[in-house]
């Protein structure tokens, strides 16, 4: 790892002797000639351990260290300091100095105190480096999946969250929108403020608007007191409209002024409210259709989607099931006080082929209830809801290892016609093949194929 360096000393031979035997040492240096110009230069924020001489015009070597400390405890500091002022230097030291050194300058002690603090210095980007990985880790424990559809979500979480851009987030019921709006919250700088969550296809439009901007007094009847919205309750942290394609244009409107104006007023109410709060929103709508039809507002829309995450539907990220599975297993588990160890090979390639139009949350259901109905220790076909074990096509073809070619070839026509109920035209016609081959091959009779 390579490091930046600067130097600061009103003394122009000694900044530039030490830069220069510094850069010999390996290391990229910048100097400046005194406090303040050192200090706009470390705001840059490249630098990675400072040598500064103590007494230096206008802004002292003193108040660059206190500075430096208060910005970014963690850049070593060396102070430079001559003879007589060593009592300085040693309280530079009580105030976060990582080290000092009296004039003239012993380069080989230099050097020895640069690469001890910059190797302090390394550790200390390493695990903090390490702490925020497994920061990131523990937020998206919850999202299970390796695919590169799912890596490419865990991406743009990473990338967006720690901005104040809206997101919006896209995909079928049952994927995880909701795991990926707590993920988002939880990586933000917002983290210790509220996460507020608004289910908007729950509520009709009169009680929507009342729970989003609250109400006062006497606003309409049953009004006895006045409310708080979710928006004020979010203030400083992250509000999750659900279904955000479910609200009416009237609410729509009054969105897009808190979106682009950060207040509001409650139902009933005069006060303008201000709020700080990040909007993240989800759906299962195609909203720009919806746009089409004239029933979601074109500017909302882009208000909202600054940032969009398409959670990917099950279906095509089968990739994932083996880890969901035993996940959800492992889970529910011990939710429900059961001890199974596993799913049979007929259950597994069932759950395998099955393309989950309810996603994740089907999925999870599932393991749930063959758990449940489960008699053993391990899960088996039958104890598999209804809808899965009618779904007799698994799509799986399974040839015993130490089959001849031929043996291979007769199993993959006879699963076939067994597929298709024994039609042999259709049979043929996913095989390639003409009938009069299908017949040949499964008589065993030799003779070349036809294209028929």
């Amino acid at each position: 790892m390579r490091f930046r360096l600067l130097v600061a000393d009103d003394e122009k031979n000694i900044r530039e002797g030490l830069a220069a035997a510094l850069e010999m040492d390996g290391h990229d240096v910048v100097t400046s000639k005194d406090g303040e110009e050192a200090w706009k230069r470390f705001e840059k924020g490249d630098i990675d351990l400072v040598i500064t001489d103590l007494k230096m015009p206008g802004v002292s070597g003193e108040e660059l260290l206190r500075r430096i400390g208060a910005d970014s405890p963690g850049v070593p500091v060396i102070v430079l300091t001559g003879h007589g002022t060593v009592e300085n230097a040693v309280d530079a030291m009580r105030n976060g100095a990582y080290d000092f050194l009296t004039k003239p300058v012993n380069l080989d002690r230099l050097s020895l105190l640069v690469k001890r603090a910059l190797a302090n210095r390394e550790l200390a980007i390493q695990h903090h480096r390490l702490e925020e990985e497994l920061e990131r880790e523990k937020h998206f424990k919850a999202m299970i999946g390796s695919s590169l559809s799912m890596r490419r979500v865990f991406d743009t979480i990473s990338r967006a969250a720690p901005t104040k851009a809206s997101i919006l987030i896209t995909g079928e019921s049952g994927v995880g929108k909701e795991l990926v709006a707590n993920a988002l919250h939880e990586l933000s700088p917002r983290a210790k403020g509220p996460l507020v969550k608004v289910h908007c296809a729950a509520l009709a439009a009169t009680l929507l608007e009342s729970e989003l901007f609250g109400h006062e007094k006497g606003a309409f009847t049953g009004a006895v007191a006045r409310k708080r919205g979710r928006f004020e309750l979010a203030n400083e942290g992250t509000l999750f409209l659900d279904e955000i394609g479910e609200i009416d244009q009237n609410i729509q409107i009054k969105l897009l002024r808190v979106l682009q104006e950060k207040q509001f007023e409650r139902v009933g109410g005069e006060e303008t409210i201000d709020v700080d709060v990040r909007v993240i929103a989800a759906t299962n709508r195609d909203l720009k259709a919806d746009i089409e039809k004239g029933n979601f507002r074109e500017d909302l829309y882009y208000r909202l989607n600054v940032v969009n995450i398409q959670v990917p539907p099950l279906r095509e990220r089968k990739d994932d099931l083996p880890f969901l599975i035993s996940a959800f297993l492992r889970e529910c588990s011990e939710e429900n006080g059961k001890n199974i160890s596993g799913i049979d090979d007929k259950a597994r390639s069932r759950l395998y082929a099955y393309d989950w139009p309810g996603n994740v949350r089907e999925l999870r259901n599932c393991i749930e209830s063959a758990l449940v109905m489960c008699k053993g220790t391990v899960i088996t076909l039958g104890d598999l809801p209804p809808t899965l074990q009618a779904n007799t096509e698994d799509g799986w073809i399974r040839i015993p290892l130490g089959s001849t070619m031929e043996e291979a070839e007769k199993i993959i026509i006879r699963d076939t016609l067994s597929a298709h109920k024994g039609n042999k035209s259709k049979a043929a016609e996913i095989l390639a093949i003409g009938r009069k081959t299908l017949h040949r091959k499964l008589s065993g009779e030799d003779g070349p194929d036809d294209d028929e």
